[in-house]
């Protein structure tokens, strides 16, 4: 299916900004879906198709691999569904400017302790669903007329 790449655009733009106004994701490896978990999406506004996750070295995403994400914005009116690989992130500078207070929460140790592990996940395809549809077809929704063509307008298969 082709879609129009202006609202492609619109719709990736709109994901960005609803993952940085709520940045928790349902994060699991492709192959151990049972362990999936949320986690606190690491962004960066510079960045190219990247997103960070602070974790353990004894958690099952440790093992690194294909992943895949669920997202719901903050409102319920915008949904995703992203693909990508967890690689272990080296870069010690990169750590330092995605270290929070937050963060710190997590991790006794601060920077330096033993179990921390930091997670970049390289991006791939996604799906992205925008619920909020607007006033007029919500209204022939109500009224029980057919909204799929519409419905059909605020999705979008892309790369991110």
């Amino acid at each position: 299916m082709t879609y129009d790449e202006n609202k492609s655009d619109d719709l990736k733009q709109d994901f960005w900004q609803a993952l940085a106004d709520s940045p928790f994701v349902f994060l699991e490896r492709k192959s151990e879906p049972e362990e999936a978990v949320v986690m606190t999406a690491q962004l960066d506004k510079d960045a190219d198709s990247a997103i960070w996750f602070f974790t353990t070295k004894d958690h099952s995403l440790a093992n690194l691999g294909p992943a895949i994400a669920t997202f719901a914005g903050k409102g319920h009116d915008l949904f995703a569904r992203f693909e990508g690989t967890l690689v272990k992130e080296t870069s010690r500078e990169r750590l330092d400017k995605q270290w929070s207070n937050m963060v710190e929460a997590w991790f006794p140790g601060g920077k330096d302790d033993p179990n921390l592990l930091m997670l970049r996940m390289d991006l791939g395809k996604a799906e992205i669903w925008n619920s909020d549809l607007g006033v007029l077809t919500t209204a022939k929704m109500l009224m029980g007329k057919n909204v799929r063509d519409e419905a059909r307008e605020e999705h979008v298969e892309t790369a991110l």
